[in-house]
């Protein structure tokens, strides 16, 4: 296989961004999609995204376009990190600029809300039949602001193609990002969105002032519901205590950057959801996720306390503190057992 020299990023968002700047630095060839004119006319003249990754001044070599074909062109590979909840719509346009079959990695950590689709099984439905083999999953514990400053940061690449994932691997590592490679689709890309729905269970729990005690029991609990259901549906339990599970799960629990923990805490502190998404730029996919996870767990038979429970706050107008309490009043359980 030839080596990798050009890259289409299709998304703006931060993580877009900070993976376009990472690759660009390397000295791939980067070409960035993003849907807002203003993002695109930044990026190409003060060389920042000032809406979604602001304070981050991008190399010279990188370019934004608002042509989807323009981006995509001649690349190597392409590099998706759109919203969940417009992926549809953006891989519908995309398929129509794709002239033969091209490696494909979704970074997007989200779970289809209306289909409880993960992002690879919409690309399956949406793409060209060629581009099967070429589907990839990247995931990881991963702020974007981390990534941009040059903080050390490791991911977890998945595909069905050893040769290919191999391939990508070594063009996204750098001595400061380290890339290691995975079969497991499915558990990749659930870890990845399902951590964002036990981020808000965890900055509820925070926004309380439960303490350390109940959020360290939270994180184990929602790790055993990911488990749960990831094995349903086929994938390997390992998977997720590696990077893309209880890594990124960790990190998006605690981390001050986390923005679904953010929303967790606000809703804890008992401000709304609609007043804390009015006033929110970039997307908290938790929110979105929390539903199709729900969907998921009745489809499969899988018990999901806490999924449940977030979703009744998120949606339902559950009190945050009667939702703890509910989770912790439930029938004893052997630790180890199904539920």
């Amino acid at each position: 296989m030839q080596d990798v020299k050009k890259l289409g990023v299709i998304g703006a968002g931060a993580w877009g961004t900070a993976l376009a700047k990472h690759l660009a630095e390397k000295g791939l060839e980067v070409r960035l999609w993003a849907y807002e004119h203003e993002v695109v006319e930044a990026v190409n003249t003060t060389h920042e995204n000032k809406v979604f990754l602001p304070g981050v001044i991008l190399p010279r070599a990188l370019t934004a376009t608002l042509s989807l074909t323009e981006a995509v062109e001649q690349a190597d590979g392409i590099l998706f990190v759109v919203p969940s909840h417009v992926t549809r719509q953006v891989l519908r346009n995309l398929a129509q600029c794709l002239s033969h079959p091209v490696p494909f990695i979704s970074a997007t950590k989200g779970v289809e809300e209306d289909s409880s689709k993960l992002m690879t099984q919409v690309m399956d439905e949406v793409l060209p039949e060629s581009m099967e083999p070429y589907l990839m999953a990247l995931s990881g514990p991963s702020f974007a602001s981390e990534l941009s400053a040059g903080k050390p940061t490791a991911v977890c690449l998945a595909g069905r193609d050893p040769e290919l994932v191999g391939r990508f691997q070594a063009a996204l590592m750098t001595p400061a990002f380290r890339v290691y490679a995975d079969s497991d689709l499915i558990g990749v890309q659930l870890g990845g969105a399902l951590k964002n729905v036990m981020a808000l269970a965890a900055g509820v729990v925070d926004g309380l002032g439960l303490g350390h005690n109940a959020r360290a029991a939270l994180i184990t609990r929602g790790l055993a519901e990911i488990v749960r259901l990831g094995v349903a549906m086929g994938a390997d339990p390992r998977t997720f205590y590696g990077l893309s599970g209880v890594g990124d799960l960790v990190l998006t629990c605690t981390g001050s950057l986390s923005r679904n923990h953010t929303v967790g805490v606000r809703l804890g502190k008992g401000e709304t959801l609609e007043t804390i998404l009015g006033g929110m730029q970039a997307v908290a996919e938790g929110v979105r996720t929390a539903r199709a996870a729900l969907g998921l767990a009745r489809r499969h038979g899988v018990e999901m306390p806490i999924t449940q429970e977030i979703n009744a706050v998120l949606f339902e107008g559950k009190s945050c503190r009667k939702a703890v309490s509910d989770l912790m009043e439930r029938d004893a359980k052997m630790e180890k057992g199904r539920a």
